[in-house]
């Protein structure tokens, strides 16, 4: 069923893929421009390898999760914190690998053929280059309210990635491919910004529900609770769109609230210093 976790998924999947599909054309770019055509099926065999291990990695969480979510219900919330949690670091070092080598990415991945040039290498390379993209999507489909929403709409961001890749490759259509990560990079900053609060919702949540933390304490306190206007991030369309595109909440306890956006806006200031180093 549609939900409105589909359009995260949907970028998650364009943003990952792009960066997956492309740097296996730039692997075989260089190949081809080093007249190593014949080691091109190695760059192949590594993408599949990529794909495999990510959904290998996918069905072992999804099993988990399911595990977790037939049984005790506090022990999911549980669950849902650490799966959050993880994804979190994962996008966070993305991000901040993309941020500190914005101009450096094809010379970066042409470098590390150099030094690697032999098949088993290639392969390898290729293989956790792509296994990296589908941890990150897989993280986020996990963390995610409707799993099967979000996994859908990864599912069809990654194919549209791939057509775009493939037509950028055949020299079809042009496409400004920074803009693109831009874009879709604040996008995730944001989305980073909300994993964040979430993971931290679902842990005080845990507490309260094992009375670890007793449900009078402040980190319980709504910093605001508009659920029952427009801005309703569930129902509402503006408060919808808000979801999907800031990680907007419309009633977040004040701890969650203040460590989202003080996340997202460290992360935002860091994105525009490094825009400015570039220029």
């Amino acid at each position: 069923m549609f939900s409105i976790d589909f359009l995260p998924g949907f970028v998650m999947g364009i943003r990952e893929g792009l960066e997956a599909f492309l740097i296996i054309v730039i692997m075989l770019e260089y190949l081809n421009k080093t007249n190593r055509q014949e080691d091109k099926r190695y760059v192949f065999q590594g993408l599949g390898y990529g794909l495999l291990a990510s959904l290998v990695f996918g069905l072992v969480l999804f099993s988990i999760s399911a595990l977790f979510n037939n049984g005790n219900t506090n022990i999911a919330k549980l669950w849902e914190f650490g799966a959050s949690f993880a994804a979190l670091v994962l996008i966070t070092t993305f991000i901040y690998f993309m941020l500190k080598n914005m101009n450096n990415i094809v010379s970066d991945i042409q470098d590390k053929i150099k030094t690697s040039i032999s098949k088993k290498a290639i392969i390898l390379l290729a293989t956790i280059m792509v296994a990296r993209e589908g941890a990150e999507i897989v993280l986020f489909t996990i963390a995610s309210a409707d799993h099967f929403a979000y996994s859908f709409g990864a599912i069809s961001g990654v194919l549209l990635s791939s057509v775009i890749v493939f037509l950028i490759y055949k020299s079809l259509i042009k496409v400004n491919i920074k803009m693109i990560f831009n874009i879709t990079l604040v996008y995730l900053i944001f989305q980073a910004g909300f994993m964040l609060g979430y993971s931290f919702h679902e842990l005080f949540s845990y507490f309260k529900a094992e009375s670890i933390i007793d449900s009078s304490n402040w980190v319980y306190t709504k910093m605001f609770d508009l659920s029952d206007t427009f801005l309703y991030h569930k129902e509402q369309p503006l408060g919808i769109a808000l979801y999907v595109t800031i990680g907007w909440y419309s009633k977040p306890e004040v701890f969650q609230f203040a460590i989202q956006y003080l996340y997202t806006m460290t992360l935002l200031i860091f994105f525009v210093k490094s825009k400015k180093k570039v220029n």
